[in-house]
């Protein structure tokens, strides 16, 4: 059975940068000291009998700690990750600035073989990132991500 995820791609536009995206830099023991390909797009699961956009303000909401800023979302469509998990994805402009990131957390044995469950957040920083920085911060599978939403902005 294919996993499937959806998330949401904000971006917006600045006279500095030009366009930026909002990603999150993944939580864990194993992220935490990575920088490069340790990024995603705001995403999660989502079982078969639930639609694709409504999981995806869901699990940026769960993510991110704040609702999803009211805008103009359109599908970029769904991409196949290395794992074979399928993201869909919806992008949208807006100005979006949360006065904190607050992330929903997961438990894990860590140290691993040690027998201590810990929580840590799923995501633990959030941020706008230049579009040719995310190209290198994102991890490699969700790069196509972006090359959708260039061409989607470009048209």
């Amino acid at each position: 059975m294919t996993v499937r995820s959806a998330g949401l791609l904000l971006y917006r536009w600045t006279d500095g940068a030009g366009l930026e995206v909002w990603i999150a830099h993944m939580g864990g023991p194993f992220w935490s000291r990575k920088h490069l390909r340790a990024w995603s797009i705001p995403k999660g699961e989502y079982g078969a009998d639930e639609d694709p956009f409504t999981a995806a303000l869901r699990e940026f909401s769960e993510e991110i700690g704040s609702a999803p800023p009211d805008a103009d979302y359109r599908s970029l469509g769904e991409f196949r990750q290395p794992s074979g998990k399928i993201i869909a994805v919806f992008a949208a402009e807006a100005h979006f600035e949360p006065r904190e990131v607050r992330s929903n957390t997961f438990e894990m044995e860590w140290p691993k073989g040690s027998g201590i469950l810990r929580d840590f957040p799923e995501i633990d920083r959030a941020e706008w990132v230049a579009e040719p920085e995310a190209r290198e911060w994102l991890v490699s599978g969700q790069v196509p991500i972006l090359d959708a939403l260039v061409r989607s902005v470009a048209s």
